[in-house]
């Protein structure tokens, strides 16, 4: 198959768990020859990963200036940046590029653009240019199965109750735990149906583009949930394609040795350790995690007894400097032959790679399920924002992940950690799940797979003449 003079734009939400997947399947679709124009803000295009060599004719950046709005702190152009309330401005800030947008179209005239959930705007301005566009699902079939149909996303006329949304939707016709805690349902309830200050709902927004979309493409694949796939494909009445689950390919896999050498002794510690016996600890970049919290999972690992090797990210305006501040009164001394805490940045592919990691101890991030499954391994989960706690909910439902109880207001003990990293780790009760993450590894890294799902992407994209300039080799 080749893929010719064919041009498609992507235009991603201002997250990194948004425009990291968007880059990874624009690689995989220019790796066929197709030309990308990938489009963000000036800031977020400089923090992306840099194009591999072979692919930088075929990938553009381009740059969309960021409006400043009332609200929106200077030079913050992701919700990485933000605290949780600020995102509401940033989506006012994305709201107000329909005019550069339009202005990057009468330049720019691709033969499909595939938009994320917030730019309700793009498909009537597209239209006017005659040219298609397509939703790109970040989240799981789950997730979206989960969330409705359109009619559903714009009013949520068939939940509500809060209750409605600690329970599956009874448009899921199968057995399904996909649902949220009831601690965290009435904030889903209101970021979905309720409009924040830019005006508009989160669910607004998807509804419009579902509406109006040729089609969707979601990052999942039919051998970790068929069901739900099938089943997004009846609500939205339109094509659903799944593009696999995007796993890091081998070049990105990067061997320990070519890693900066001041991580030498986090590896050379996990050289020492016994294979499967440590527990990775990382709650991704975007949460701020609260000091209480902090202090809660350094007790609770104290408390398990085993191996680990905590990626910390540094909160938000807590007034802390250095690492031991973040952490409780002689943790560092009391689990000095125990485990090591990285702040910050670290080589988490690498890391989960060891032969020594035995599981995972994170925040159900899609991202990090997809890299840790496609090592094996098994999964304790700590929802905590967004589409987290349905994450969780489908890795227990697939039993590859086991989730930490909860009190009733969504708190979590050091006891109920430790217990929870135990159970997945090494007690009996544990090994189904283990056995069943390690199969996982067939799914997840599985790159001839992932080279299906990409090939049969742009054959429906020739089948329907989205892309006119793909043909046949």
């Amino acid at each position: 198959m080749a893929a010719e003079k064919c041009h498609i734009m992507m235009f991603p939400w201002l997250a990194f768990g948004h425009m990291i997947p968007f880059l990874e399947l624009s690689k995989k679709l220019a790796a066929k020859g197709i030309s990308i124009s990938y489009v963000s803000t000036p800031k977020n295009l400089q923090r992306l990963p840099p194009i591999p060599l072979n692919l930088e004719t075929k990938i553009k950046l381009l740059e969309i200036p960021m409006p400043q709005v009332d609200g929106l702190p200077e030079n913050c152009e992701a919700t990485i940046d933000l605290q949780l309330e600020q995102i509401q401005y940033l989506k006012t800030a994305y709201d107000k590029l329909v005019k550069p947008f339009e202005q990057l179209l009468e330049k720019v005239k691709p033969d499909l653009i595939l938009i994320d959930f917030a730019p309700y705007w793009i498909p009537e301005i597209a239209a006017k240019f005659g040219i298609p566009t397509a939703f790109f699902s970040v989240y799981t079939a789950a997730t979206l199965a989960y969330l409705g149909p359109p009619a559903e996303l714009k009013t949520g006329k068939s939940r509500p109750s809060v209750e409605d949304y600690i329970r599956p939707p009874n448009w899921i016709p199968f057995p399904s735990l996909v649902a949220h805690r009831p601690d965290y349902a009435p904030r889903m309830m209101r970021n979905t149906h309720f409009p924040d200050k830019s005006g508009v709902s989160s669910g607004q927004r998807a509804a419009k583009i579902l509406e109006q979309c040729s089609f969707v493409a979601v990052r999942s694949c039919y051998e970790f949930e068929g069901e739900y796939i099938r089943l997004i494909q009846e609500l939205y009445q339109r094509p659903v394609l799944p593009i696999g689950v995007l796993p890091p390919v081998s070049e990105e896999r990067t061997s320990k040795s070519s890693i900066d050498s001041r991580w030498s002794r986090t590896f050379e510690w996990l050289d020492g350790q016994k294979q499967n016996s440590v527990v990775f600890v990382g709650f991704g970049s975007e949460y701020k995690m609260p000091i209480e919290q902090i202090h809660e999972l350094a007790f609770a690992l104290e408390l398990c007894k085993l191996p680990f090797l905590w990626i910390l990210r540094k909160p938000q305006a807590q007034g802390v400097d250095e690492s031991l501040d973040l952490l409780p009164l002689g943790f560092a001394n009391r689990t000095l032959d125990q485990g090591i805490v990285l702040v910050g940045w670290a080589p988490q592919l690498e890391i989960l790679a060891h032969p020594a990691i035995g599981g995972c101890l994170f925040h159900s991030g899609w991202g990090t399920i997809v890299e840790s499954l496609g090592y094996g391994h098994p999964l304790i989960l700590l929802p905590m924002v967004a589409d987290q706690g349905l994450n969780a909910k489908l890795l227990v439902e697939k039993e590859v992940g086991y989730e930490v109880p909860r009190n009733e207001d969504g708190s979590f003990s050091a006891d109920m950690v430790a217990k929870s990293i135990r159970l997945v780790m090494v007690e009996p009760e544990g090994e189904k799940l283990r056995l069943n993450a390690a199969h996982m590894q067939s799914i997840f890294d599985n790159q001839e797979s992932q080279e299906h799902y990409t090939n049969s992407f742009i054959e429906y994209l020739e089948k329907y003449n989205l892309l006119k300039g793909v043909k046949e080799a």
